[in-house]
């Protein structure tokens, strides 16, 4: 560990605290943690009085190690502290103790003053699309000196889909059975586990390009994920659907202009307006139709039986969300043909 300030940010609290493990690991190297090692969570609920934890971080940044060669101090939940302790610990960053380490812990983004005020950043968010996760799944098993080939990587990354918080424990399970054996998936796949769920933009865009097998595919994952229940999937579509009629005779031009009446990030807001612009007025008002439908439908406007034996999911739930699907993608694959 080279940097006196390390900064680990990510949005996912889980997989935060996975790479400040590793990181006060890499700190410590073979030194008595009883010794060298202070971790304090920024609201400790141990405290009485609500008093604050910094003066207690202060004080370990600022004791010479003892029977060490060097201290390393931990501040979880760092985003928790208020303006005033962060002045005081940033000020402590722009010139550090000798020997002294500090690992911070940072649940948001990159934005927040501790993390621009560290000399290193250690940032453990994924990107959105599947190669992103396949990447991640392969440097992640990289790190703990698990042997697995691309093709496997790429099945584990399917399996957990946006749940790639569990990656970590994953790899440190592998690593404790099979070292740097080289495996493949019939190896891991008895700890991979239930299937987890997939970003909504997996399915909104399936339904955008028109193609009906891809969409089902998704929105059967998302409900076999138990992350999303029905309603929560007809949601997001509405929400998607709302979007581009909101577009649809406006006098939005381009991907800014969509963002600023739609109060939304640019990239999506472009894609909304392109969407809109190619399905047009009678087209959109079908789709809000169908989704206004099948919320009615999910709360109880019809019922096509129960729990499934086999799958364990609501045989109404599934056939509303497919049906609904199948009709949202024809209709953007009939447009794409006009």
């Amino acid at each position: 560990m080279s940097n006196a300030t390390v900064c680990v940010v990510g949005s996912d609290a889980t997989m935060v605290y996975d790479a400040v493990h590793n990181a006060v690991a890499n700190a410590l190297g073979d030194l008595d943690p009883s010794f060298a090692l202070q971790d304090f969570t920024a609201k400790d609920v141990t405290i009485s009085g609500g008093d604050s934890t910094l003066p207690r971080v202060l004080e370990a940044l600022n004791t010479p190690p003892f029977l060490v060669e060097r201290r390393v101090v931990v501040v979880r939940d760092a985003q928790l502290l208020v303006a005033d302790e962060v002045a005081q610990l940033t000020q402590w960053m722009g010139s550090p103790s000798p020997d002294t380490y500090l690992i911070l812990a940072v649940v948001g983004t990159k934005a927040h003053r501790l993390v621009k005020a560290a000399a290193e950043v250690l940032e453990v968010n994924v990107g959105a699309r599947v190669a992103d996760r396949v990447t991640f799944v392969k440097s992640k098993m990289d790190e703990y000196n698990v042997s697995i080939d691309h093709a496997t990587a790429q099945r584990v990354a399917e399996q957990v889909g946006d749940d790639v918080a569990r990656i970590d424990a994953l790899a440190r399970t592998l690593q404790s059975i099979y070292g740097s054996s080289p495996l493949d998936f019939r190896h891991l796949e008895p700890y991979l586990g239930d299937a987890g769920d997939v970003p909504v933009w997996d399915l909104t865009d399936a339904l955008d390009a028109g193609d009906a097998t891809k969409a089902i595919v998704v929105a059967r994952r998302m409900l076999e994920s138990r992350r999303r229940a029905g309603l929560q999937i007809v949601s997001a579509l509405q929400r998607h659907y709302l979007n581009m009629s909101a577009l649809e005779g406006s006098d939005a031009r381009t991907k800014e202009d969509a963002a600023q009446l739609l109060g939304i990030n640019a990239y999506p807001a472009g894609k909304a307006l392109a969407m809109s612009e190619r399905l047009g007025p009678a087209r959109l008002a079908t789709a809000v139709h169908w989704i206004t439908d099948a919320d009615l439908d999910l709360k109880g406007g019809v019922s096509y039986g129960g729990k499934d034996l086999e799958s364990d999911l609501d045989v109404t739930e599934l056939t509303v969300i497919e049906v609904l699907v199948a009709r949202l993608a024809r209709l953007s694959f009939g447009a794409r043909r006009r």
